[in-house]
């Protein structure tokens, strides 16, 4: 599973770890989470992730 990085804070959703904060579990993909996701960090929507290189 992919790596997607915040385009504003850089902060990094790492599917194999999951948000548990968020109450996103480890293994879920950046395509599955839900459509009003917002970065922990900065609160943009998952609209402004980029796909980590």
């Amino acid at each position: 599973m992919k790596k997607y990085v915040c385009d504003t804070c850089g902060w990094e959703y790492d599917p194999a770890v999951g948000v548990p904060e968020a109450g996103i579990a480890p293994g879920t993909a950046f395509e599955d989470l839900p459509e009003d996701f917002e970065c922990p960090l900065c609160g943009v929507g998952k609209d402004q992730f980029s796909e980590a290189e």
